[in-house]
């Protein structure tokens, strides 16, 4: 009996997520059946795992074509050689992983590849960071035939888990190499043996000889571990096939608690029982005190009395029988007592599965079903199979089939072969059997051979033959072997064998044989084809024309076909055509017959027959050959009218079209002087008329024409007459009236859009009565035009103006006329540009309106010795009548320059003095509408000097002083003083306060025991005042200490009344432009500041901007309508009173 091989735990594969949980709810302890441990002399043997089993392969299947969960490419089937190497790939994509996925790599369903690396097995991973793609790799190396099953790949990271499995198929080599099994291969030696596997794999399966062992005497594995050495448990669980060694130590460590001693038990159990399956166990404990109730209990639950859990009482003594004990009862047992407990455990061991009926020696015919038999002493044993010492992998994809009929094991070969003849043995854990098969060759007899064909080229062939035996075979054809087609199959069904070739072809005439495997006879018969004469004219048109240009050479092949080759004959008109030299000549070959023209003239056209023979039959057909040329070339073309840079021409077709049909036609024109002629179409004209565009005004012209068929261009035809194109302008634009009077029309336009290359001359204005013409329907501008000949019009200007305005004049008053404009160039006048009505002579009155510019609404200041110059526009017809005033009185013209025109008034001072100062008035009439204005100007200066500077007192290093405003403010408001001190000793000026408002101050910081002078300048928006006020007498700074007395001062009271310090200004605004009011307030406290629009305030309105910054107070108006226009007022409010201003805004629309 084989040893038991030692399972290590690393080997098992990581169970899916859905195990996972089911073994979480399921408690840490193992599954029922299967977590128990038994002792080990009676533990069945451990066998190594091969293939999937075949309820499995559909699973592997389902979960190969599920949706892959991590892999982005799994592995695939593969097929090698004996002695080969073969990779399969792995690949899983890191785009949503935080680290690298685990994978492992499986043997048939539990065997773990992934430490077991050798010289056979190699496990790469690589990782590409481009694609983030990790890619894993099992490469076998020098594949041997028992290398092939199943294998699996299991990829997982944190929750997400995936599988696949493949198959390896191996095929056999034309070399011999030993027979070795991969399980074989993958053995560890264990203790120094010698009979290591070449992939050096951690001894899972061994290699062994299957030889019957020595019964030996049983020994009780519990009691080596619990005496032996914590260091010697590996060593015992392999060598007496522990597979469970963790559990065991686990019970061992409780049996071997120092228990107390027990008051409630006189006796407890024994730390352990053992009994075998289907036996029965008794549990014995003695009671200190006989009247205490006593429970027994398994795994934590209470045992009740049944047939197989028997309860008896014998004084003190309290029993329990465990009768027909299964794997299910191997557990641990306690019994109760009061408050006290002992326990102990049962270990069920199974007997060994034993050979009951032997194998027998069998002998079989190649082809045969051979089925081994054996019995076993147990239905469900598992036993193992092997052939010459070799264990059989049984799977799906194996010959090898086991039947299990109760006890009955049978091994079950299917179509056998030579090869399998070999000694076949059977293993179990408790005994072994072996048989001799012998596979030998039946009599070959050929009960229907091989018969020779002819066959016809496209009909089937069918070559059949029948043996003794339904063995395989191999069809040769001239020795060579015959491959399988779509065309051509091979077909063996039992003991018949048939090739079976699809539409015969000349390629499959030859020698055909078969031979049978495994025999030295051979079936051979002759395949002949033939087919009649055909010839091939697909390439041709429907009635077999052929087209050639004349001057090139003809050679015109028809494929013929036939078996043997036929002999082709072409003739013309009853006249044959040779072989061989000649311009006209035929040439044959094999698969075509050739006719040669070299050199084809028009004469050549005509019908062409070709005659096939042979032996099978005869073929005939006619080829009409036709010589075309390319055409004449037209006629000289004709231009029948010109434009600015167009032209109209036409032409006549060629007289002869070349024997084909004239397709179109090619334009070329040319500037006279140049000899490039350039192409004016590239698409084909099929008309014979044609219209130019895009030349150059003023410049001679001519073309000429290109006549095309399907052949080519024809010549040139003469150039045409040479032509010039030239045009008149385009009308002139925006005809409008500039003015009228009692006699005259003035009218202005814009120059033409579209002059030309023959430039503008000038204009042509012309006017008729109105009574004289009648308006028509409007043009295609939309402009009115008038049903009226070139007489009626009179021309205003004799000679071309080439102004863009002038003045009709000599008309009647009250009379209406029509007017239009012509521009006239070197082709003539354009077409006319009418104004739209008829014009009234009378002069029209249109009343006076100042355009005050928008600087001048407000005062105009400037400084004295300026220049002004303002300039005010105003309209009104006819010329209106100008009066200035200033401050109500008669303008002085010498002080003052007055400058009049049509549109504008001119007021220019040369050098501005203060008396100019004032407010200017202007009055603009016409007729009896008058429009007046009014302009302020200001002109200022620098102000005077203070009038009179007192020292008010003197105190320590400091001095008071006060002084009165300047007599002569400047004509403008004082903004501040600038305050000088000067050493009596030096008097040199040091500025000590700038830009003062105070009419009075104190000087700081003087220095003790000198003697000061001061200064005061006044200042406006001028400057500072030319001279300063000085003091009459000085400030002595005294050096002795005084007694300073701090002057009294009253609490100065700041509060105020609102204000208003510059007043709102009447404004004009223009209507979409924004407008601003600005004014001035002080007070205090800070008055509240409120607008109003026509005595309404102005509350949360979009249109309108408040801003209120050191007094100044701003309304803005965004895009103002006339409906903005009003009283505006600005009213401030504080607690000492109210204060307001108001102004008038105008908002006026410009005319576009």
């Amino acid at each position: 009996m084989p040893e038991p091989t030692k399972k290590e735990e690393n080997e098992a594969p990581a169970p899916p997520p859905e195990e996972q949980s089911k073994e979480k709810e399921g408690g840490s302890g193992p599954p029922k059946g299967e977590g128990d441990v038994s002792p080990p002399s009676a533990l069945p043997a451990e066998w190594s795992l091969g293939e999937s089993p075949v309820g499995e392969e559909q699973d592997k299947q389902n979960s190969n074509t599920s949706q892959s969960v991590l892999f982005v490419e799994k592995p695939q089937n593969g097929t090698v050689k004996v002695g080969e190497n073969i990779t399969f790939l792995a690949k899983v994509e890191a785009k949503d992983l935080l680290r690298k996925p685990t994978v492992k790599w499986f043997k048939g369903k539990w065997m773990d590849l992934a430490s077991k690396a050798g010289k056979h097995l190699q496990l790469k991973e690589t990782f590409e960071r481009q694609t983030r793609m990790y890619t894993f790799e099992m490469q076998i190396i020098k594949a041997k035939e028992n290398y092939a099953g199943n294998y699996r790949c299991e990829v997982s990271y944190k929750d997400k888990f995936d599988t696949c499995s493949f198959d390896l198929e191996v095929l056999e080599s034309t070399e011999t190499t030993p027979n070795i099994d991969i399980r074989s291969a993958f053995k560890r030696s264990g203790e120094g043996q010698e009979d290591a596997g070449e992939l050096d794999f951690s001894g899972l399966l061994k290699r062994r000889e299957i030889k019957q062992q020595e019964e030996e005497p049983e020994i009780d594995v519990w009691e080596l571990l619990k005496n032996a050495n914590p260091s010697e448990y590996e060593k015992i669980a392999f060598q007496y096939g522990i597979t469970d060694l963790r559990g065991m130590l686990k019970r061992l460590k409780r049996m071997r608690r120092v228990e107390k001693k027990s008051a409630a038990f006189s006796k407890i159990l024994d730390p352990a029982y053992q009994v075998d399956k289907g036996g029965k166990v008794r549990f014995v404990v003695e009671l200190a005190d006989p009247k205490l109730e006593v429970k027994w209990y398994k795994n934590g639950q209470e045992i009740r009395p049944s047939t197989k859990y028997i309860f008896e009482h014998k004084g003190c003594q309290r029993i329990m029988f465990i009768n027909n004990c299964q794997m299910t009862d191997d557990s641990e047992y306690y019994v109760t007592a009061g408050d006290e407990k002992c326990s102990t455990e049962l270990f069920v061991r199974e007997p060994p599965v034993m050979v009951t009926k032997q194998l027998e020696d069998t002998k079989a015919y190649c082809g045969e079903r051979v089925e081994l038999e054996c019995e076993v002493s147990e239905d469900d044993a598992t036993v193992k199979w092997f052939k010459n010492g070799e264990e059989i992998d049984i799977g799906p994809k194996s010959r090898y089939q086991v039947k299990v009929d109760g006890k009955k094991r049978i091994l079950i070969i299917n179509g056998a072969t030579k090869a399998d003849t070999a000694e076949y043995s059977v293993m179990t854990t408790g005994g072994q059997s072996s048989a001799k098969l012998s596979v030998d060759l039946r009599p070959l007899k050929i009960l229907q051979p091989l018969t020779d064909l002819t066959v016809k080229l496209g009909k089937e062939i069918c070559l059949k033959c029948e043996i003794s035996e339904n063995i395989p075979g191999k069809w040769t054809k001239n020795g060579l072997p015959v491959q399988e087609s779509e065309r051509l199959k091979v077909v063996h069904k039992g003991r018949i064998h048939k090739l079976v070739i699809a539409n015969a072809l000349v390629e499959d005439e030859g020698e055909y044989v078969f031979s049978p495997d495994a025999y030295s006879v051979t079936l051979p018969a002759k395949v002949h084809v033939i087919d009649p004469p055909k010839i091939h004219l697909d390439g041709l048109d429907a009635d077999n024309t052929v087209t050639v240009i004349a001057g090139s050479k003809l050679r015109l092949e028809i494929p013929v076909s036939g078996e043997p080759p036929p002999k082709a004959m072409w003739s013309r008109a009853d006249k044959a055509i040779a072989e061989g030299g000649g311009r006209i000549r035929a040439e044959s070959y094999p698969d075509s017959s050739t006719l040669v023209i070299d050199v084809a003239e028009r004469e050549d056209s005509g019908v062409y027959n070709i005659n096939l023979k042979n032996e099978a039959g005869e073929a005939h057909a006619s080829i009409k050959i036709k010589v075309v040329d390319i055409p004449d070339p037209p006629l000289a073309p004709n231009v029948i009218d010109v434009g600015d840079d167009w032209c109209k021409m036409n032409w006549e077709p060629p007289a002869n079209d070349g024997g084909s049909p004239i397709l179109g036609y090619f334009i070329e024109r040319k500037k006279k002087q140049s000899s490039r002629w350039m192409r004016l179409n590239f698409d084909l004209i099929k008309e014979t008329s044609f219209e130019p565009k895009k030349m150059i005004e003023g410049v001679a012209y001519e073309v000429r024409i290109f006549a095309v068929n399907a052949i080519g261009i024809s010549k040139p035809s003469s150039p045409s007459k040479p032509f010039v194109p030239l045009a008149v302008t385009s009308p002139p634009t925006l005809l409008a009236i500039d003015s009228v009077t009692d006699t005259t029309v003035t009218m202005r336009w814009r120059p033409p859009d579209q002059i030309g290359a023959a430039g503008l001359d000038g204009y042509v204005l012309e006017y008729c009565f109105e009574g004289s013409t009648s308006p028509k329907q409007s043009d295609e501008k939309g402009e009115a035009a008038y049903d009226l000949s070139a007489e009626d019009w009179i021309v205003a200007n004799p000679e071309l103006t080439d102004k863009t305005k002038y003045t009709i004049t000599g008309l009647p008053t009250d009379a209406r006329i029509f007017v239009r404009v012509k521009a006239v160039n070197a082709a003539g006048a354009s077409e006319p540009k009418y104004y739209g009505q008829p014009i009234l002579v009378r002069e029209i009155i249109e009343p006076p309106k100042i355009r005050i510019p928008r600087h001048l609404k407000q005062t105009y200041i400037r400084r004295v010795g300026e220049a002004v110059n303002l300039v005010i526009p105003f309209q009104g017809k006819p010329r209106p009548e100008l009066a200035w005033k200033k401050d109500g009185a008669v303008m002085d013209k010498n002080q003052i320059n007055i400058r009049n025109s049509e549109t504008d008034t001119i007021i220019f001072i040369r050098k501005a003095e203060r008396s100019h100062s004032g407010k200017y008035d202007l009055e603009v009439k016409v007729d009896k509408f008058v429009e007046t204005a009014s302009i302020d100007i200001q002109i200022v200066d620098r102000p005077g000097p203070p009038q009179v500077v007192k020292i008010e007192d003197v105190w320590g290093e400091n001095a008071a002083l006060t002084w009165t405003p300047p007599k002569d403010d400047g004509n403008a408001a004082i903004t501040g003083y600038t305050i000088q001190k000067a050493d009596k000793k030096s008097m040199e000026w040091f500025t000590v306060i700038e830009h003062y408002h105070r009419t009075n101050a104190t000087i700081t910081e003087l220095v003790i025991g000198n003697e000061y002078y001061f200064r005061v300048f006044a200042e406006n928006m001028c400057g500072l005042s030319e001279e300063a006020t000085m003091t009459k007498e000085s400030a002595v700074i005294a050096k002795d200490g005084k007694v300073y007395k701090n002057p009294v001062y009253e609490d100065f009271d700041f509060t105020e009344a609102p204000m208003f310090t510059q007043p709102l200004v009447n404004t004009y605004a223009i209507a979409g432009y924004n407008a601003t009011l600005n004014c001035s307030v002080r007070g205090n406290p800070k008055p509240k500041i409120t607008w109003l629009k026509n005595k309404v305030a102005i509350l949360n309105d979009p249109r309108y901007r408040m801003f209120s910054n050191q007094g100044v107070c701003t309304l803005e108006i965004r895009k103002p309508s006339p409906y903005d226009g009003g009283t505006y007022s600005c009213l401030a409010v504080n607690d000492l009173g109210t204060a307001e201003v108001e102004c008038k805004l105008e908002v006026k629309v410009v005319a576009q």
